[in-house]
């Protein structure tokens, strides 16, 4: 229930039942142990132009919320790993996506942690260099051409295993007129595959081949993608040994804007981190 319902179920002032949950809150989940962590995830939130970022530490064992800090980089970890130090927790691995200031902060505090970049944003990134082609080749074709790579995005950007049988023709019918497109779509779908290779030289060798073919496309898109693998690709492989992903953090982050949709928003940024830190009990039920 909000603070509103309980407070005119129970005949209380608004404040009051407000400050009841958060001294519980504070209770609960003011203190955290940290000492068993082992597997986390790191992530940013954007909650409104007035609060703008928080940044988030997750466990993925449990799928709770260890750490909450107003801002996003570097600065917002500080305390977190100090806090990690004195508990002397034995921290594994940490996913997260390609943001350098996050990678470059777990390096820096956590040198013999393994960082393993989340491959769904991998894929997002992927997606979004073959969206950026598909612009560029609709400015430049003329004629029944763009008409035919126009329509095309929905399609380009799905998995062909939710495509449905009547939209395979319209997507092969675009991809034989614009050989750029072909290729980028099928390199696409071919990434898709590092992540089921079977041993860690098996991925290492899929990704370098990936890479040099995308290269030689001469496709400026798909340089920029393959120069950011390279770049990353520690933090890719690493997933062969510790596979884990900022998945459980996304659902999280769908709990997040949520909750702040169902109270208009939190003034009180004490009692809305509490709450942040609680949200892995929380449930949500028809009530009346």
């Amino acid at each position: 229930m909000t603070i509103s319902d309980a407070a005119e179920l129970s005949g209380l002032s608004w404040d009051t039942v407000k400050s009841i949950v958060k001294e519980r809150l504070k209770k609960d989940y003011e203190h955290i142990p940290f000492k068993g962590l082992k597997n986390l995830s790191i992530d940013e939130i954007y909650v409104g132009r007035k609060k703008k970022f928080y940044t988030l530490v997750l466990d993925l064992d449990s799928g709770r919320i260890v750490w909450v800090s107003p801002g996003r980089g570097k600065a917002a970890l500080q305390r977190f790993w100090r806090c990690l130090r004195k508990c002397r927790a034995r921290i594994q691995a940490v996913a997260m996506d390609m943001s350098g200031a996050y990678w470059a902060a777990v390096m820096e505090a956590l040198p013999k942690v393994k960082v393993v970049f989340d491959h769904f944003h991998i894929i997002k990134l992927m997606n979004e260099k073959l969206d950026d082609l598909r612009r560029d080749l609709v400015r430049e074709a003329e004629g029944p051409l763009k008409m035919e790579i126009k329509g095309t995005r929905y399609l380009l950007l799905s998995c062909v295993d939710n495509l449905k049988d009547d939209q395979f023709p319209k997507l092969e019918k675009a991809l034989e007129l614009n050989k750029p497109l072909s290729c980028a779509w099928y390199l696409k779908e071919e990434l898709s595959l590092l992540w089921q290779q079977p041993s860690y030289k098996s991925m290492e060798r899929f990704l370098n081949q990936w890479c040099t073919r995308a290269i030689d496309t001469g496709i400026r898109q798909l340089a920029q993608m393959a120069k950011t693998l390279l770049t990353h690709r520690t933090g890719i492989l690493n997933w062969w040994m510790n596979p884990i992903s900022n998945g459980k953090m996304e659902g999280t982050n769908n709990k997040i804007k949520t909750l702040t949709r169902q109270a208009y928003g939190y003034r009180d940024e004490d009692f809305f981190i509490l709450k942040l830190l609680g949200l892995h009990e929380s449930r949500y039920k028809l009530v009346g």
